[in-house]
């Protein structure tokens, strides 16, 4: 009975996860993204506990599958996350990234990211 329990609460997330992530709008993906890593995070940390736990052979090995699968997860999901946000950077006219040499005031749009331009 337990186990046909835990089966259907699994088969209804990933349908509810399923509904849910088709329906993000694009905009609204990278702060999602990010959310979600804070998440696999959360699983990495308990699937280390699972990992270091000695209750046998079983679970060590699915332990380490569940650590190596979260890690690829928020590495990979930190990678992605990053570039996005580098589509969102201005460019100066030089070439050179408005974030790292003019700071906030171009990316607020103080001198419209234009290092000849006077402050409004």
């Amino acid at each position: 009975m337990l186990a046909i329990t835990l089966l259907f609460v699994f088969v209804l997330a990933g349908f509810v996860g399923y509904f849910v992530i088709t329906r993000v709008p694009p905009l609204l993906h990278t702060p999602l993204m990010s959310a979600t890593n804070a998440i696999s995070g959360i699983s990495l940390v308990g699937s280390l506990v699972l990992a270091g736990s000695d209750r046998g052979d079983v679970a060590t090995w699915l332990g380490f599958i569940a650590v190596t699968a979260a890690t690829i997860n928020v590495v990979g999901g930190f990678l992605i996350t990053d570039r996005m946000l580098k589509m969102f950077r201005q460019r100066l006219p030089g070439g050179g990234d408005a974030a790292k040499e003019g700071g906030t005031k171009a990316i607020a749009g103080g001198n419209g990211g234009r290092p000849d331009a006077e402050a409004r």
